[in-house]
């Protein structure tokens, strides 16, 4: 975070982390400093999967949702 600030004092610092779990989960951290304190300010869970294992239409909806960014 203080790397972050000092090299690039115009843009916003998103520290994350990732973490693997078992059962091919993955745990994605974002991290905040309050107060002089850091701590976690979002945490989200995630299945890694293989395109087998989605259906079609979730294929289609990342398609398109990607495709609006």
């Amino acid at each position: 975070m203080a790397v972050c600030a000092a090299k690039f004092p115009a843009l916003m610092c998103r520290p994350v982390a990732a973490q693997l779990m078992e059962d091919n989960m993955v745990a994605l951290f974002e991290f905040e400093m309050s107060e002089g304190e850091v701590f976690v300010r979002e945490e989200k869970h995630y299945r890694i999967v293989t395109d087998e294992d989605l259906m079609d239409e979730e294929i289609a909806s990342y398609r398109s949702s990607r495709d609006r960014t």
